[in-house]
């Protein structure tokens, strides 16, 4: 079975700590030229700033705040 700690909506949950009042949106969708994984980019609009964190899926299936390395 899968760790969902490392699912993308617990790391969303986790940086950018969604609300009704601020809601997290995919802002960018890419997959990677390698086609090993890809990159979501999520933004959440606060009343003093703008959080954006890209998160990239890596070939094992988990996501991470950094690229995969390529082969």
């Amino acid at each position: 079975m899968r760790n969902t700690d490392n699912s993308l909506r617990a790391l969303v949950e986790k940086w950018l700590s969604p609300s009704e009042a601020n809601p997290a949106r995919v802002a960018c969708f890419r997959h990677l030229a390698n086609r090993k994984g890809c990159l979501v980019q999520v933004e959440s609009v606060h009343p003093t700033r703008r959080l954006s964190i890209a998160f990239f899926r890596h070939g094992d299936g988990a996501w991470y705040v950094f690229p995969p390395v390529a082969a």
